[in-house]
Parts: C-alpha cells; structure tokens; sequence
C-alpha cells in the first residue's frame, strides 16, 4: 500500500531535492579556482580556465582546417559588435609575443560604416568613427575604412569569381611552413639584433591610418560624389518593399565591398565575426529564403565561392552567450551602432522572426543552436554539378556568386512557381495598366535600361525574391547594371554561335 506521508497515493508529492549547482563548487578544470561563469549546465569555468578554454577553441579551429599559410595576408571585418570585437582580441592574443604558438598571419582590419541605410546623420556617424578609430589603432594593424555608399563606384570584377592557374598554386601548408621557418632562420643570421617576429614587424611599420575625419567631409560636400552616392544609396533602400530584403540586399553590398578591398590591397582571406547563434539563424533563414540549396557556403567555416579570396569564420563555434561573457571579463571594447532591424518588432522580417524564435527555444531547451548548428556542419561544402547550356543564363548567380539553382525540372516546385507568375501576368490590369507589373514593366512608367525581367534570369532563387522586392531596379549600383548586359550580350553570342554552327552541320 502507498504511504500517504512519503508523497504516494493519497499525499501530496514531496519536493524533489534540489540538485548541487556546480557554479557553487569549484573549477570543472583546475579543481581549485573559484568559478565566475558557466557556459553550460555543470560546466563553470574561472576566469583564469575560462580565458584559456576560450583561446583555445579559436586557434584549434585555425589548426585544424589549416587554410591560412605563414605570411598571408588576412582581411578582418570589424563591426564593433560583440563578436566581430571578440575575433579581433583572439589575433592579437596569437601575435602576442608571449604567446605559446604564434599566429604567422599579416592582419589588417576592414570596418565599414553604414550609416547613410540606418538614417544615421553625420554628426553620429562622426562619433561612431571615432569611437572606431581608437580602437583600431591600438591595434596596430592596417586599417580601411569604407563606407558603404562606395558600393556604387565599383568595378564590375567584383562580380567575377576569379579561379588561381596550377602554376600559382599556393604550396601545401608543410612546404609553406617549412619556407616561412627557413625565411626567419636567415633574417636571424643577417641581423641578430633586429626584430624578426611577426609582431615586431607590424609594430615598425606604420600604419596605413584611418582617415575618417577626411571622408566624412567629402560626404558633407555638396556636390561630392561621395553624397550624391548617399543620396542614391537611400534611394535605393527606400524603394524596397520589406525588410528581410533590406537585410539580404545590406548583405550582399558589404561583401562585396570586403571582396573589393581584399583584391585591391592583396588580402587572400576575410575573417567574419559570425558566432553559432548568428550561424544556427543564418542556416533557418536561408531555408526560408529559397538558398536551402547554398546552406554550406553561407554557414561553413569556409566560402570559396569567389576563387582567389577565401571567407572564413573562425568564430562559428562561440555561442553568444560565451562572446558576451569574455568580453565582459576581460574588457574587450565594442562599440554599438544602430542597423536597419534596430527597435523593430520580432516580426519585421524574417531574420529578426528566427532569431527571436531560436533564443526563446534556447531558454527552454539549452540544446537548441547546439543542434541546429552541428545539423548545418554535416553539410557538404561541394556544391552540386548544375547542367548549364549556353543558351542559358549563365552558371553563377549574379549577385551572390553561388551556383545558380533555377534548372528547370518536370515536376520541380520552381517550374510552377514561373507557371503561377506568368499566367498571373495575363490577368486584365485595373486602372487602365497593362498588367506588365514588375516583370514586364508598366505602360505607364516605361524602364529604361535592364529590367526586373531581364535580371531574374542571371540571379538564384534566392536572390530573384530580393530583387523581386525592389520597386525599380535601375536604382541598383551601376557594377550589377554593367555586368548583367555583359553576361546578356555573352549568351546571345553563344547561342548564335551554336545556330551557325548547326547550320553548318545540316
């Protein structure tokens, strides 16, 4: 029979014994210091351990992909957030001179200011360059500041994913290190006393500077290019319809910006502050977004879709709260700056949907971005063979530079969405329109230059949703413009290459 007083049938439940919070003992690692944080359940770390835990995870994943040879140059993208801030402290720990194995990279540091799309006037911009400024200088790498409204003076190579020959291959990691290694042993030889170490180098050379105060001028200027840039620029952004466009668009410019400013001053890598939350979104937006098909390239470690320049994330593996934590306990500096999802509701877009959607799980379920980011690393970063025609657009998109994934199959849920739009196109317009719509254009606003409809077909299905937002593509930078009659003009020479050809054949 059930005992009523030791909480069975009939008695109220007893209270279950609370479990020993570990954070009250000691360290999980050296079993003696005082714990001060716990980035997992059971797991409390010192501040000493917690320091050293969080140094290590950043140089074994350097370590074990093993992509950045001795003596390359890496490209950082600061933003002056938590993570961005965080990256920038782990380089300069590895070039540390007290540093156990030193990083044998060149750094230097991209920041740029995207104020002209967050409304931001110029007297804030100022101080957040400032702000910026300082930081940047203490470390003493070279810095370029861009801004985003640069977007528009462009090069069109930019759009081109451009492939290394055999013959400038870089040598396998072995052979660099063992270069590198013989490269110190002489310049020890030749001058004893001079300063051979990495960091010595960076500290003799002067550094590039970080103009801000001469830029912000230029764009104070009336009739500076620079301003009319900005006028366009929220023109541009103005016109867009939703705000998970303006994210997805914002993301595109400063990518290639990072990619313009690498290829300009011989960077080979760009390093992204991107944590495991911002990853584990990343991954659920994209499968919202239609880029299911792009989930290795936008989340990996590694992104080579642009050939000669490698983007890196070595920070993909640092949930939020853990980036918050060091930078708290070791005073690394950040700088806040408002961004277009700044004050809106968890249902503005897409992003700001999932993100909000993941942190809640994540509060319930500590083993949420645990798993969805672990999910995302399975994927292969080999994307598949897309059989392209050269009647056809061509193999890459426009704008992101992924494989394009619009091959039409019997059957394929694309097929019936152009199906859907273009008897959509057919229905009779109201108010005396031809029904052209965005597509074809409207009679009564005809566009001049490339259309949405000429566009669409360069782009990946991603990309065609966020310039389907647009209300006029001739907005966009002139780069995008000049690259898609390009690209235009190629495949009709190829088709009527292929015409002669067949001609010739019957």
């Amino acid at each position: 029979m059930c005992d009523g007083e030791l909480g069975g049938c009939g008695g109220e439940p007893l209270p279950r014994e609370r479990p020993r919070d570990r954070c009250d003992s000691r360290c999980v690692k050296c079993k003696d210091g005082s714990p001060v944080v716990s980035i997992r359940a059971g797991d409390a770390f010192c501040k000493s351990c917690f320091k050293d835990y969080f140094i290590h995870k950043f140089r074994a994943m350097l370590g074990k992909n093993r992509c950045i040879y001795p003596g390359e140059k890496v490209l950082l993208a600061f933003s002056g957030g938590l993570a961005s801030s965080s990256m920038l402290r782990q380089v300069q720990e590895g070039l540390n001179r007290e540093a156990a194995k030193k990083l044998r990279f060149r750094p230097g540091i991209i920041y740029i200011d995207e104020g002209a799309v967050c409304g931001r006037s110029l007297d804030e911009r100022a101080k957040t360059c400032r702000q910026v400024g300082a930081i940047l200088r203490a470390t003493g790498f070279p810095c370029h500041l861009v801004f985003l409204e640069e977007v528009f003076d462009l090069p069109t190579s930019v759009l081109n994913s451009l492939t290394q020959s055999p013959l400038d291959q870089a040598p396998s990691y072995k052979e660099a290190v063992a270069v590198f290694t013989r490269w110190q042993q002489q310049q020890r030889e030749k001058r004893a006393d001079a300063a051979t170490s990495l960091e010595d180098q960076l500290a003799e050379c002067s550094m590039q500077g970080f103009p801000w105060q001469e830029r912000l001028a230029v764009l104070n200027e009336a009739g500076s290019s620079l301003a009319s840039h900005a006028e366009e620029l929220a023109r541009l952004f103005g016109g867009v319809k939703s705000l998970t466009a303006k994210e997805e668009l914002l993301q595109t410019f400063r990518t290639h910006l990072m990619l313009h400013v690498a290829r300009r001053n011989g960077y080979t890598k760009v390093m992204v502050g991107d944590s495991c939350t911002r990853v584990s979104v990343r991954l659920l937006t994209n499968l919202s977004l239609g880029r299911g098909a792009f989930l290795a390239m936008d989340t990996g470690f590694l992104d080579s879709r642009y050939g000669d320049v490698l983007i890196l994330r070595p920070m993909r593996e640092y949930p939020a709260k853990e980036i918050a934590f060091y930078n708290y306990l070791f005073g690394v500096p950040t700088v806040f700056m408002p961004g277009l999802d700044t004050k809106a509701s968890d249902r503005a877009s897409i992003h700001l949907l999932i993100e909000s959607f993941l942190c809640k799980l994540q509060s319930e379920f500590p083993s949420t971005l645990s798993t969805v980011y672990r999910t995302g690393e399975k994927l292969s970063t080999v994307p598949p063979e897309v059989p392209t025609d050269v009647s056809t657009a061509p193999a890459r998109c426009l704008l992101c530079l992924c494989p394009l994934d619009t091959h039409l199959e019997d059957g394929s849920s694309l097929q019936a969405t152009l199906l859907s739009e273009k008897l959509s196109q057919r229905l009779p317009a109201e108010d005396g329109c031809c029904g052209g719509g965005t597509q074809g254009g409207c009679c009564k606003a005809p566009p001049a230059g490339i259309e949405t409809s000429q566009l669409v077909p360069l782009l990946c299905y991603g990309c065609r949703l966020t310039v389907k937002e647009l209300s006029c593509v001739e907005s966009l930078p002139p780069y995008i413009h000049e690259e898609a009659k390009r690209q235009q003009c190629r495949a009709a020479m190829k088709q009527e290459i292929q015409e002669f050809l067949l001609e010739d054949d019957t």
